[in-house]
């Protein structure tokens, strides 16, 4: 059933905010695209991307030499997507669609699907946030709970103790199972049914071919290490990837005052897309320039979410327009002070969901930060 929005709610929140961020961009004469910092920060991350990968294949390393360039690796797939792929997949790199293009595939080499993420990401995602059997965030698995309405079993009851090194499994599964299988079943959320482009079919076994070529059967072909050294370090690579990307994303939806909305019988939704999207999202380390150049600035998910097309080295300067706008209207901005106070929120969620059916997200006043 595809799902409505009250979109005649809020209405007015929704334009002054529009006006005000527009505004921002005028007044400094600023461009809602990449600028220089944005430059220099792709530049930085194709480097150690490229760099650790040449290390690893080419620098004739001892095994332990090897786990670091591995390690190394893994969180540089990571960083290159969500600082550069991310943006450019969103259409907010460039004004130049053929920027965008090139640049989305940082993820195509890096084995994930630009094109399933446009459905599993920018489509069902940003559209039906932490709405559960459309958001693919989200989406049931029998081990995890992540939302107040799917069932309860009795496995989920010890998930806050599993489940964050299994998200280590995250770019191991998506690169060898998730985008093949979401490609042909064609499912995702309540976007269905419509036929793939018939270049998609060879970018699809094309990238992948090339990801297990570069990532594994190079290193094979030429370190010096044994075939179950290289694989285990072609494990860990993707552990440390998949734990980077997992944690961002799940530290911005799935806290304890995030939102989790149920759709009326007709399939509608109480709030407005906009307001939608601060009741479903949190930041965290707001005033973290690390966090900001580490993430993409996607630990202000809530600036992201508002604003998909907006490069993301933008953000900084949009948060207070968005904190305060919200503010005046009554409205909640979600945020974490640290990281790792979301991320204790995130195990206390995890705790709540596998031990109780019932659940009620952590109210704060308008503009409070959970400490």
């Amino acid at each position: 059933m595809k799902l409505s929005f009250n979109n005649t709610a809020q209405i007015e929140f929704v334009k002054e905010l529009r006006r005000r961020v527009d505004d921002y961009f005028v007044t400094n004469n600023r461009s809602k695209y990449a600028n220089g910092k944005m430059i220099f920060k792709t530049l930085f991350f194709l480097t150690t991307w490229i760099g650790s990968y040449l290390m690893l294949v080419l620098g004739n390393n001892t095994f332990e030499t090897n786990i670091f360039f591995w390690i190394t690796l893994g969180f540089s797939i990571a960083f290159i997507c969500v600082n550069v792929g991310h943006d450019a997949i969103h259409g907010a790199y460039s004004s130049k669609k053929w920027v965008n293009q090139l640049l989305s595939h940082t993820f195509n080499f890096n084995g994930a699907s630009a094109y399933m993420w446009t459905k599993m990401h920018n489509a069902a995602h940003h559209t039906y946030t932490n709405v559960d059997g459309y958001d693919e965030d989200i989406e049931s698995v029998p081990i995890i709970r992540l939302s107040p309405t799917q069932k309860l079993r009795k496995i989920h009851r010890y998930q806050y103790i599993y489940i964050i090194p299994f998200y280590g499994l995250a770019t191991l599964s998506w690169v060898l199972i998730k985008d093949y299988v979401k490609f042909f079943k064609n499912e995702v959320g309540n976007f269905n049914g419509a036929n793939h482009p018939r270049k998609e079919y060879f970018y699809l076994f094309f990238y992948k071919l090339i990801n297990y070529f570069f990532f594994l059967a190079v290193p094979l072909m030429v370190m010096k290490d044994s075939v179950g050294l290289i694989i285990a370090g072609f494990l860990i690579m993707h552990f440390f990837a998949g734990m980077t990307l997992a944690l961002i994303f799940m530290l911005a939806h799935v806290v304890e005052q995030t939102h989790f909305p149920e759709p009326s019988v007709e399939g509608s939704l109480e709030n407005s897309w906009a307001v939608h999207q601060l009741y479903t999202t949190a930041n965290f380390s707001k005033g973290s320039e690390l966090a900001l150049f580490l993430t993409g600035g996607l630990n202000l998910q809530v600036e992201h979410h508002l604003f998909p097309n907006i490069c993301s080295i933008h953000y900084k300067e949009l948060s207070p327009i968005v904190e305060q706008t919200a503010r005046e209207f009554g409205l909640p901005y979600l945020q974490n002070k640290t990281f790792f106070s979301a991320l204790v929120s995130h195990v206390r969620f995890l705790k709540k969901m596998g031990q109780s059916e019932e659940y009620t997200p952590l109210e704060y006043a308008i503009g409070e930060t959970a400490k």
